[in-house]
């Protein structure tokens, strides 16, 4: 597969293609379901675009709990075929379609003393392992075990002793979602699929009763032109209601947003080898390793504010830390937190008042004659619901149209990506990079590293790190801006790297220099420059503030107070 970049010439490229010829398929919404239904179609032989107001992933598909997983609770609830769903999908991610993103996790749940706690949990957990086995797939992760106390708090010595009187290991399995879904982007457009960022639908075109197109405003140039299609598909998750609502059309059913928060803290507040896995009164908090941080989530809350912009309050952030020190010896404190971050789920509505109780299953339907929805569904579930989706499509279509074959598609960097992972002490060598950092860039872009040693070799500057965040070498901004459709200095310290939530100071010490690197591949002037740097700053201190309001309502109103790079309206 030939590696296809996401940079501005091919944006305009691709913006300019749309307008010239009716498409087979136009996606609406760059999160992993568009993306990935973007991917399915292209591979099928369709005629596809892709359209995103915003930067690939910046809603609910860059804020999740960075987990692919089968959904352990799920089975309590008897949600047998959603289980084995998701944990042939995480199968086929870890095995076959992205092994260099999607890596095992190991996962401790305390068992608290109840008599029939130990057995319930494990038999739970067992038919877990045996299904995950029977999928197929991710035959390679280690099974459950059960642990004494004295074994548990060797693999977690940041448990308190009387938190626990044993516990269960399992194992799951974690991605950075944000980077999956520019994966998915790529691998769409190297089969032909034409994608652009901040592009966004403000109305739909029809004949009739059919929807035959989309008006588009180009959020960089300011332009607007039509894209004309066969079958229109509504990718936009949370946003769903509002897209439909342009057709005058809404479904038959409703999504509401659900919002989890998620607190990032340096890896050694937390002394342990392994991520923990709580019971709450209300659903199940998670302590999930991440590169040299923990992520500690997540919340279940209605949410019915600002969709573009969630915030986390005072009160979910003293809600996470209630309960995780409700089992830490040494308990976590406001000042251990490094970054916090808020995502909204796309739930299904149903009759609970109860988000924890609404359905995590999807829902695909032909809302208007030329237009499909999709809807619902877990981050883990992406494929199955862009397949879903695409048949739908199909039915819409006047020709025969190839089946699914998105399970056996590897995504951009998977191929070749083990063979350079067992030569990276050579491509350390070659590139004059220590091979830890060799290995933090195959995990991050699998084969495609080489694109990026290439820059590193013709011009050695960009191999040093960044000096306000030297996780990340100054390689990968250009790359991001270069290759990966990076547009704006959020998108590159939000999305591209993580360097917003993994640094206390947000990235604002590094901002400066990533906008300075960035510049050159997307013609900026200073001016430019210098508004880059003080949107960023000011979004910053309004997230900061909102994190200090008491409830939901003064958050989102603190967060408001920073505005869009680039204006929706």
């Amino acid at each position: 597969m030939r590696s296809i970049k996401l940079g501005p010439e091919e944006r305009a490229e691709a913006l300019a293609r749309m307008g010239e010829r009716e498409l087979d398929v136009l996606v609406v919404g760059g999160g992993v379901v568009g993306a990935g239904t973007a991917l399915d179609a292209a591979t099928r032989g369709l005629v596809t675009g892709l359209v995103e107001a915003r930067d690939w992933a910046s809603g609910t598909s860059s804020r999740s709990s960075k987990l692919i997983h089968g959904g352990l609770r799920y089975l309590e609830m008897l949600d047998f075929a959603l289980v084995k769903e998701a944990l042939q999908e995480r199968g086929l991610l870890l095995d076959r379609l992205a092994p260099h993103l999607v890596k095992p996790v190991p996962f401790l749940y305390p068992l608290q003393g109840r008599g029939w706690e130990r057995p319930y949990v494990g038999s739970g957990v067992a038919l877990y392992d045996a299904m995950s086995v029977s999928s197929g797939h991710g035959r390679g992760l280690p099974v459950h075990r059960h642990l004494t106390r004295r074994q548990a708090l060797r693999q977690a010595p940041a448990l308190r002793k009387d938190a626990l009187v044993g516990a269960v290991q399992y194992y799951d399995a974690q991605v950075d979602d944000a980077r999956l879904v520019t994966m998915l982007v790529r691998t769409a457009a190297s089969y032909g699929a034409l994608p652009a960022n901040r592009a966004r639908v403000v109305g739909f075109l029809r004949e009739g009763e059919r929807v035959v197109g989309a008006r588009v405003h180009d959020l960089e140039t300011g332009g607007q032109f039509e894209i004309r299609a066969r079958q229109i598909v509504n990718a936009t998750g949370v946003w769903t209601d509002q897209t439909q609502a342009m057709v005058g059309e809404r479904g038959q059913f409703h999504v509401r947003a659900s919002k989890g928060i998620h607190l990032v803290v340096p890896r050694d507040r937390i002394h342990s080898a392994t991520g923990l896995i709580l019971r709450t009164e209300k659903s199940v908090l998670f302590v999930i390793p991440w590169g040299r941080h923990w992520i500690v989530g997540t919340t279940d809350t209605e949410w019915t504010l600002d969709k573009d912009h969630p915030a986390a309050s005072s009160a979910d952030i003293e809600y996470l830390l209630e309960h995780v020190n409700s089992v830490l010896a040494m308990p976590l404190t406001r000042e251990d937190v490094e970054g916090v971050y808020a995502g909204l789920r796309p739930l299904l509505a149903g009759e609970s008042d109860a988000t924890s109780k609404l359905s995590r299953e999807h829902v695909v339907q032909h809302a208007a004659p030329g237009l499909v929805v999709v809807a619902g569904g877990k981050y883990t579930t992406y494929r199955v619901m862009a397949e879903d989706a695409v048949n739908e499509v199909v039915h819409g279509l006047d020709q025969r149209v190839s089946p699914c074959i998105t399970d056996t598609v590897p995504l951009a960097g998977a191929e070749g990506y083990r063979a350079l992972w067992n030569a990276r002490a050579e491509l350390a060598r070659r590139s004059g990079l220590h091979v830890a950092r060799v290995e933090h860039l195959l995990n991050r872009y699998g084969s495609l590293t080489e694109e990026l040693l290439e820059l590193v070799l013709a011009d050695p500057g960009l191999g040093e790190p960044l000096s306000g965040a030297d996780d990340y070498l100054r390689a990968e901004v250009v790359y991001a801006a270069r290759a990966e459709g990076a547009r704006h200095l959020d998108d590159v310290l939000a999305r591209r790297t993580r360097i917003s939530i993994e640094t206390f100071d947000r990235g604002t010490a590094v901002m400066a220099e990533v906008a300075e690197l960035m510049a050159p591949e997307l013609g900026w002037d200073a001016a430019q420059i210098e508004k880059e740097i003080e949107h960023y700053r000011v979004r910053v201190e309004a997230e900061r503030e909102s994190q200090e309001q008491p409830d939901d309502l003064a958050a989102d109103a603190a967060r408001l107070g920073a505005p869009d790079i680039v204006p929706l309206k």
